[in-house]
């Protein structure tokens, strides 16, 4: 009678159920370690804005959260989580949408015509990447795929994966990633500071003023523009299109406006994402690299002194290509060294829109380079795997 009211205990269930029972637990974990970084986050950030850092501080912000929760939880509690990395996809279909709706009215066809020098530029970048590469490899005694992943401009998450996906070190790739994105997020702002410094909006406090506005048709809106931006980025995925969730956040953004307007029924009606959307995309950005830092950071002085040298190389081959494209080009040099920083797209084109300054062209010249670097990473892990080989056979 009282058969049915056994509970069997987790040790006796069958294999799939504990896998089961132990996928369940680990997405709370990841919940509840995301949830505590948001909740660490919005206050730093607030700190910052405070201090007048302008509207790059949220990143900062995140980048602060993500190091001291992942580190607490590997010194307090003996915990050792992974970076979230579908957090970061959500931060940057977040930060897609709202870089597509404000760039919505901008008219990109005028920017056909400099694709060339954006192709010019990205092929110059990867260049000095493969050579900055090949001598850390040297320098560090690194293999050369594990160099040439760790020094190529082409995201902290992609190159990471493919580290792990080689059985390469994914400590080492993400640590000089993660330098390299925070030191250019960190240094422009800095240097448009002591430049030029009407570039720089002061930064509100969207938490009192805007944020908590809300507007039922805009989040009405939102809701059907979420909706297409996942359907579309299922599809983009499907097709292997790389990096995938900005793309398709970035099309919905562009073209949802032109949508609204072919539909009688909203007249002239237009679409911005809410402050909290700009807001939360950025706080997961940063918090994605801020775990990075805080992933397994005991790695030998030696090895931390080689990866500070490769980023500072990449930054001077940054500065060298803002170079050539002021030569080639009628642009300022604060939009050449944003076009041209070695740094994440999203993270890039976030600086950008932070500083108000020729959003456009620096989004149009980093998805130039996201497509060409992630359409021609299998021919590059191709040839370094080679080089791999060739170089640790004994002759």
């Amino acid at each position: 009678m009282n058969q049915n009211l056994i509970v069997t205990p987790t040790h006796e269930l069958p294999t799939h159920e504990k896998h089961n029972v132990t996928q369940q637990q680990l997405s709370v974990k990841r919940v509840m370690i995301l949830s505590l970084e948001l909740l660490l986050a919005i206050p730093l950030g607030l700190v910052l804005v405070k201090l007048h850092i302008g509207g790059i501080a949220w990143i900062f912000g995140g980048i602060a959260s993500g190091a001291i929760v992942l580190q607490g939880c590997r010194i307090f509690y003996q915990y050792y989580p992974k970076p979230n990395r579908r957090a970061r996809k959500v931060g940057m279909a977040l930060v897609g949408l709202t870089v597509g709706a404000s760039n919505s009215n901008s008219d990109l066809t005028s920017l056909a015509s400099g694709i060339p020098i954006f192709i010019f530029l990205t092929l110059f970048l990867l260049l000095c990447g493969g050579c900055i590469g090949y001598l850390y490899s040297r320098l560090s005694q690194t293999n050369l795929l594990t160099s040439m992943l760790a020094t190529v401009p082409g995201g902290v998450g992609v190159m990471s994966s493919i580290a792990a996906d080689y059985n390469r070190n994914v400590t080492l790739v993400a640590l000089v990633q993660a330098m390299r994105v925070t030191s250019v997020v960190l240094l422009i702002p800095l240097i448009a500071r002591t430049s030029v410094d009407h570039v720089l909006s002061s930064q509100t406090l969207p938490i009192t003023v805007r944020l908590l506005r809300f507007d039922l048709p805009q989040l009405g809106l939102l809701c059907v523009s979420l909706v297409i931006t996942t359907l579309l980025i299922s599809l983009a995925g499907l097709c292997k299109m790389p990096a995938a969730e900005f793309f398709s956040a970035l099309v919905v953004g562009l073209g949802f406006n032109s949508l609204l307007h072919l539909l009688p029924v909203f007249g002239d009606v237009s679409f911005s994402p809410p402050e909290f959307i700009k807001l939360l995309g950025q706080l997961l950005l940063g918090i994605t690299i801020g775990e990075y830092w805080g992933d397994k950071p005991n790695i030998g002085k030696k090895a931390i002194a080689y990866a500070f040298m490769s980023v500072a190389m990449t930054l001077i081959a940054g500065a060298i290509a803002a170079m050539l494209a002021m030569q080639l080009t009628s642009w300022d040099w604060l939009t050449c060294l944003l076009v041209t920083a070695p740094g994440g797209a999203p993270e890039m084109i976030l600086v950008s829109l932070a500083l108000n300054h020729n959003v456009e062209i620096v989004t149009t010249g980093h998805l130039v380079r996201l497509i060409a670097i992630n359409s021609s990473l299998p021919l590059w892990i191709f040839l370094f795997r080679h080089l791999d080989r060739q170089l640790s056979d004994p002759v």
